[in-house]
């Protein structure tokens, strides 16, 4: 998708930072919009298709992090969150709701720029094909690939965030083998993306948390983490 096809939408109350935003991108030839807050982007999302929304976490009203929630999806756009907040737990929580990417404010355009065709790339690539068919089973646990759900008998539909449908996906893809932190980092985030061990070991961890009564990820000492059981699909 070129950057001309490839539909903005930047969400923040700092009028300011919403303009300098919004005229950046479009002069780098982005179709560009933009909204206030949720109820300007919820306005904006039912009457046009996005492809990434820039999002401001903190913001009057609904928060960035509570729209990540309820918008992820595997129809849901993309999203870059900007915050105020740099701190390394800031990231994280950003990053484990669901977002695509994070980048503290005041950010610099370029990077800004960077990121959005990173995303992008990385949206294209993952939808070009699909490797497997659309579910897939390992245990008593159905994966739906299309809608990033967890299901089996007698429980109700477990749903994913972005970075835990990643790191389980890469896990599926290489059962019963010993995968280092980069290597899941590398499979969950794509190539030269700001991700470190910690984000990894609490996306493992809630994982584990909504892979009950099973516990098929092993950690390895001094190596990894290694799924354990057979998976088909």
């Amino acid at each position: 998708m070129s950057d001309a096809d490839t539909k903005l939408l930047v969400v923040d109350d700092d009028a300011e930072l919403r303009t300098l935003v919004t005229d950046f991108l479009r002069a780098s030839g982005f179709d560009v919009d933009a909204a206030a807050n949720g109820t300007e982007m919820d306005r904006a999302l039912g009457e046009k298709h996005y492809d990434l929304l820039v999002l401001d976490q903190m913001m009057p009203g609904e928060d960035g992090l509570s729209i990540v929630r309820r918008l992820r999806g595997a129809d849901a756009p993309a999203i870059i969150m900007l915050s105020a907040m740099g701190e390394d737990t800031d990231r994280i929580i950003g990053l484990e709701v669901g977002a695509d990417d994070y980048l503290p404010k005041p950010c610099n355009p370029r990077e800004l720029l960077a990121r959005i065709r990173a995303v992008m790339r990385r949206r294209s690539a993952e939808g070009g094909s699909v490797p497997h068919g659309k579910v897939r089973r390992f245990g008593g646990w159905t994966l739906d690939i299309v809608q990033r759900q967890l299901s089996r008998a007698g429980v109700p539909p477990v749903a994913l965030t972005d970075a835990e449908f990643r790191t389980l996906s890469a896990f599926l893809d290489r059962p019963q083998r010993v995968l280092t932190r980069d290597q899941l980092i590398e499979h969950a985030r794509g190539l030269g993306s700001d991700v470190f061990d910690r984000a990894i070991d609490v996306t493992i961890s809630r994982l584990r948390k909504k892979l009950v009564p099973e516990d098929p990820i092993r950690t390895v000492r001094n190596e990894g983490y290694m799924f354990t059981l057979k998976v088909e699909g």
